[in-house]
């Protein structure tokens, strides 16, 4: 057992995306009684609202930090050691930055920007630093991790931003999306200031096998220097995972460690025109940090959407690689 210490940061601000209001469906979580009412009879369980927040917060809490229990307690249990969990705004407001006091002791981080861009979070200088200088131990490991960037018509406007929308909402075919959701300007804004840009883009649906099971990974096994996917055949089949495009200094900085396949049958998505796979992980250059530096979705650390196998060896194999001298 390798007693290594792991935190779980969730880069969203609580007050910031439970006080999102209803009235507008786009960039946002959805609420509770929402969740139950899409999903119905899934998540019946929650329907006390005596017992259970039923607006934006009562989510977050009950279903989309539930997601990562399955990742939380493998690790826990691996190393013999409680995994950290921090969200960088609480409730009341407090924020708990991803400073160094943070990283005190940490030797594996993992970066859940699931924050809505509606709520602007950026890494701060001091945090960039704290990161950085995390990274100059060899033995260190993080991952930032964002999620889809879905309906973002920035660039269009009238009648061909909704003709957009439409045909990413129809190629991902998660009916319980809204036309825009963008999660990750906290991930963004931190990789930007190590140098390594890098955005998500849109919401690609995988590929599955004829068996029902996640297509297998196209990986970049020569360049897998910490074996993190050894014995991993395949990711999970999220309707929506963004594509991570490298930028500028980027490109020359961070690898494409692994591939998944876009599902080809789903409606047309305008990316499908270029390509028949997305980049699914990113892992930095040996040259670029003196540590280890990976970008992937951030369901990757969640046990709802399938090969959640294969995503418990890949979870081992972070907890257990060897120590880096």
């Amino acid at each position: 057992m390798i007693a290594r210490q792991v935190l779980v940061y969730y880069a969203w601000s609580r007050p910031g995306e439970s006080g999102a209001p209803l009235h507008v469906i786009e960039d946002r979580f959805p609420a509770l009684f929402e969740s139950r009412r899409m999903g119905f009879p899934r998540f019946h369980e929650f329907a006390d609202p005596h017992a259970f927040d039923q607006g934006i917060a009562g989510f977050l809490d009950h279903i989309m930090k539930h997601n990562f229990t399955a990742f939380v307690d493998l690790a826990s249990a691996l190393t013999g050691q409680r995994v950290i969990e921090v969200e960088r705004v609480a409730d009341d407001g407090t924020p708990k930055p991803l400073d160094t006091r943070a990283l005190d002791g940490i030797d594996t981080l993992i970066v859940i920007s699931f924050d809505s861009c509606r709520t602007a979070q950026k890494a701060t200088d001091n945090e960039i630093e704290a990161v950085r200088a995390f990274l100059a131990n060899t033995d260190h490991l993080a991952f930032v991790c964002p999620h889809h960037d879905i309906g973002e018509v920035g660039d269009l406007s009238g009648d061909e931003a909704l003709q957009r929308q439409i045909e990413e909402f129809e190629h991902h075919g998660d009916k319980t999306l809204p036309p825009r959701q963008g999660f990750g300007g906290f991930a963004r804004s931190l990789l930007a200031g190590l140098g390594v840009p890098v955005e998500n883009r849109f919401g690609l649906r995988p590929a599955c096998a004829e068996n029902g099971a996640p297509a297998p990974i196209e990986a970049e096994t020569a360049l897998d220097r910490l074996k993190l996917l050894e014995n991993v055949p395949h990711f999970n089949l999220h309707a929506h995972l963004p594509q991570l495009d490298r930028h500028g200094e980027a490109a020359a900085r961070l690898d494409v460690l692994a591939r998944q396949r876009i599902d080809l049958d789903a409606p047309p998505h305008p990316f499908t025109r270029e390509r028949a796979t997305f980049d699914a992980l990113l892992q930095s250059r040996e040259d670029a940090f003196a540590g280890t530096l990976c970008v992937s979705d951030a369901t990757l650390w969640s046990s709802t959407a399938s090969g959640v196998d294969s995503l418990r060896r890949f979870w081992t194999n972070v907890v257990q690689r060897p120590l880096r001298h």
